[in-house]
């Protein structure tokens, strides 16, 4: 189950092209008790998120049901508020960075200046920049605030002909009052995050936090209807997987088998083939020479024999058993297991994978070897990930890979 990357979103919004120097919601020398008299609470249309604008300001129609667009009565000025949802079927980004590239390339954004963030009450990594921004083939200047919350990742911004410190701090106030009503999410699932699901967790974090989901909960998403219905989709999209008995037949196949079973028929073919006697640095050549293969597929499966020779026809074992995993968290999300049955499973074969491996390093390094040999490119991505997970705060892979696993549930 790959990730896809966020689409470009088409952020539109109506300004006049006459976006001269007005009058603006705060101008003058004004205090933020000031500001804010004269102001009023927008919010978006589902009433998830608000700000602060002038009483005189009237909103525009919005492409999402999560931003709020709004411009001044002359239209010459104008804010936007973009929520970008982070988990489940309605996930719109991945991470903060997947928000900026969607704003830069959306705006063709130009001169980008860090600028003073404004406080924005129940946000956090909150950043902000002064730069250029193209709206409706009208170059203007923004100045653009990002934050999160546990809900979503926000864009808020203020553009106008020329942005000035009054504009700016009107915009600071206006943030400072920022409302997030986050609908509740239903949840089933009941296990509580002990060191033997973190480690389940750990097994495939890399994938989750691609999906950006929640490598800190089991299974990376609330268990719900909407959850349940996405992730049936999916299964059946990349795995045929449309019920228990499909289900249990692929986990079968991949605990029994995987694609370690082929890449061992593979690599035992290209040895038969004399591959061992070439030179690393030549078996790509060889390969192209003895096969019908692209430049690409040479060098893989060259890389791929070079694995063999280092760590046997198990090499990539690591990919097998860390997609079971998530398998069985898939399978849960989906309805085809309880969460019981899941965690006896994820469990079961923990068990089994963890004598495997020395470390966490141990096993990722076998599943971007797996990784490379299935999707057939550089696994660099991937490792990157790892390895940046590693350094945050909340390291799904600080829990000790020889921890006990034992049932906690």
């Amino acid at each position: 189950m790959k990730c896809t990357k966020p689409k470009k979103l088409a952020l539109l919004f109506c300004l006049t092209a006459a976006l001269a120097s007005a009058a603006l919601q705060g101008c003058g020398a004004k205090t933020p008790e000031d500001m804010l008299a004269q102001m009023q609470e927008f919010s978006t249309p589902d009433d998830t998120a608000s700000i602060y604008l002038d009483k005189s300001w009237k909103t525009q129609e919005a492409p999402m049901d999560g931003w709020l667009i709004a411009a001044s009565s002359r239209e010459d000025n104008a804010v936007f508020l973009l929520q970008f949802i982070k988990n489940g079927p309605s996930s719109q980004a991945g991470s903060m960075e997947d928000v900026k590239d969607i704003i830069k390339t959306s705006y063709n954004l130009s001169g980008e200046t860090k600028a003073e963030a404004p406080e924005v009450p129940g946000m956090t990594n909150v950043t902000a920049i002064t730069g250029r921004m193209s709206v409706d083939s009208t170059n203007v200047d923004a100045y653009i605030v990002y934050g999160e919350t546990d809900y979503a990742y926000y864009s808020m911004a203020y553009a106008a002909d020329k942005m000035n410190d009054s504009k700016i701090a009107s915009f600071k106030v206006s943030c400072s009052k920022f409302r997030e009503s986050a609908p509740e999410v239903e949840d089933r699932t009941t296990t509580e995050l002990t060191d033997t699901i973190r480690w389940f967790n750990a097994s495939y974090a890399v994938l989750t936090d691609l999906n950006g989901w929640d490598y800190n909960r089991f299974a990376g998403l609330a268990a719900n209807d909407d959850v349940m219905a996405m992730e049936q989709k999916s299964l059946e999209e990349w795995w045929s997987v449309t019920d228990r008995a499909t289900a249990d037949s692929t986990l079968d196949w991949i605990l029994t088998e995987g694609h370690r079973d082929t890449f061992a028929e593979d690599m035992a073919y290209l040895e038969e083939a004399g591959i061992r006697d070439i030179a690393p640095n030549e078996r790509s050549a060889f390969l192209l020479d003895q096969f019908q293969m692209t430049a690409d597929e040479a060098q893989n499966y060259a890389d791929m024999f070079g694995f063999y020779e280092q760590y046997g026809p198990d090499a990539i074992a690591g990919w097998d058993y860390c997609r079971a995993m998530n398998l069985m968290s898939f399978y849960y999300l989906a309805g085809y297991y309880t969460e019981q049955e899941a965690l006896d499973k994820s469990l079961e074969i923990a068990r089994t994978m963890q004598p495997l491996f020395e470390s966490w390093d141990d096993l990722m390094s076998s599943y971007m070897r797996g990784y490379e040999y299935w999707a057939e490119e550089s696994a660099d991505e991937r490792r990157a990930l790892y390895e940046d997970l590693k350094t945050r705060e909340d390291n799904p892979y600080s829990v000790d890979f020889k921890t006990e696993l034992e049932k906690t549930w």
